[in-house]
């Protein structure tokens, strides 16, 4: 047989997970000039894209615009996905290793952190990531309910994923009606009877973890005003000392909206939402029914460590704020994989550049990798993903040169899919997800939205049996 990486015999490459990390490792495989590659996109679900569909706010549409460059990247013919097939259960690693040289692993972060608290389990207690996954319409979550009839809840968290939780229960959802969110999240977001969202951040302004665009959302929502306590937005000494002599634009700009917000008065909008810093939950409250009606709080100072960090810590004062629901969004975990090293303190693959590496081994593990959220934890915007699925195909490229790869049984191209029809012949291949890509903007174009979400996958399937 000829050398690995020939026409006659393409580096043949398998990638789990088919959203943005995914994507860009294929997109970088397959520009290579001077090794013939093909590459095999699998995902668990019948539709690609990942957290750009199932992750990414429904009132951000500019942002999933990303998919057509994915798009591209499918349409080369040394692509192919399969949709619908989950690793593990219809075909395992020992599979992948039996039909590719190499396996790259970008199956992102799909649990969230817990925090350890008391009372963190009570009814009205959920995590961001269902919440986000119910209004995007995973299929997983479709079903799941959320108690809308609570006055005031609570978002854990002042990262990106808690900003775009607040914004969408505290959006008109006459505004959302335009998006892509999903039917049923927004019938009942219509019935709501939420008046106020309270974030809680345990830093300060200067440290919070949003970007200044999603900062500056928040201040101009259409169902909402925003208030912040003036003595809470102001700079504590250890943090304004730091951004003087360390300036930074960004964090300046932040600050900047955060305290013109404390500034605002309001203007009489239907909703109130509250930015609250130095603060962190200690306990979850109940209500003797097994109900969460509360959050005790801890005021929390900033402080620098021996080694120069900015850090917080809990003071004696404590409050009680009351709530009768409560979001969770103080990160997410992946979860290990059967035969692969994992770090369970991180919750990522441990890896070097992308490389799998146990960090008790003297070499990384031949042919595997990871790219995305799983290999560097939960950081970033989409558009983060790109270099690091680079720097990973950059290993890759350099490990096939070098012929340290995988010596798979059956590499041909119709072997995989082979095993594919005899375990789940109703894959979903990219040919149907456009055929329900279709389907979908159809439906949304009567109500002027950009689509109707299938939420699933029974009804994906019977959608392309019945086209």
């Amino acid at each position: 047989m000829s050398a690995v990486g020939t026409p006659e015999n393409p580096l043949r490459v398998a990638v789990i997970g088919a959203g943005p990390a995914g994507f860009y490792a294929a997109e970088h495989l397959l520009k290579q000039d001077d090794l013939s590659i093909s590459v095999d996109l699998f995902d668990r679900l019948p539709t690609p894209h990942g957290l750009v569909r199932l992750g990414v706010a429904p009132d951000h549409q500019s942002i999933k615009k990303v998919t057509r460059v994915f798009d591209k990247t499918a349409a080369r013919p040394q692509f192919r996905f399969f949709g619908n097939i989950e690793i593990g259960k219809e075909v395992t690693r020992e599979d992948l290793q039996r039909h590719y040289h190499q396996i790259c692993y970008t199956i992102g972060t799909a649990k969230d952190r817990k925090l350890g608290l008391p009372g963190e389990d009570l009814d009205g207690s959920h995590s961001a990531t269902d919440f986000v996954a119910w209004y995007n319409g995973h299929p997983d979550y479709r079903d799941l309910a959320f108690d809308l009839s609570q006055e005031r809840v609570a978002v854990i968290g002042v990262g990106n994923v808690a900003v775009d939780v607040a914004r969408i229960l505290a959006r008109d959802p006459d505004h959302l009606a335009t998006t892509d969110i999903a039917d049923h999240a927004l019938e009942a977001l219509r019935n709501s009877r939420v008046k106020e969202i309270v974030m809680l951040g345990r830093r300060g302004p200067a440290q919070a973890a949003f970007t200044v665009p999603e900062a500056k959302e928040l201040g101009q929502l259409d169902g909402a005003d925003i208030h912040v306590l003036p003595e809470e937005a102001a700079l504590d000494p250890i943090s304004q000392a730091d951004l003087d002599a360390n300036p930074n634009r960004l964090t300046q700009k932040k600050v900047d909206l955060i305290q013109g917000f404390a500034a605002q008065q309001p203007t009489g909008k239907p909703k109130r939402l509250t930015l609250r810093f130095c603060v962190s939950p200690t306990a979850f409250l109940g209500d003797g029914g097994g109900h969460v009606l509360g959050l005790d709080l801890v005021k929390t100072e900033i402080y620098r460590t021996d080694d120069g960090r900015l850090r917080p810590r809990t003071t004696n004062k404590h409050e009680t704020l009351p709530c009768g629901l409560v979001f969770r969004a103080v990160g997410y975990r992946g979860v290990p994989l059967d035969g692969l090293p994992f770090d369970d303190w991180s919750g990522t693959i441990p890896n070097v550049q992308g490389r799998i590496h146990a960090p008790d081994a003297d070499a990384p593990v031949t042919g595997e990798y990871v790219a995305g959220w799983i290999k560097r934890g939960p950081t970033g915007v989409i558009g983060t993903n790109k270099p690091d699925a680079i720097e990973t195909v950059v290993q890759m490229l350099a490990d096939a040169a070098a012929n340290n790869h995988l010596a798979p049984e059956a590499p041909e191209a119709d072997a995989v899919e082979q095993t594919l029809r005899e375990r789940k012949p109703n894959f979903v291949s990219y040919e149907d997800w456009l055929r329900l890509n279709e389907l979908e903007v159809a439906k949304g174009t009567p109500a002027n939205r950009p689509r109707v979400k299938f939420t699933s996958v029974e009804d994906m399937l019977q959608a392309l049996r019945e086209g």
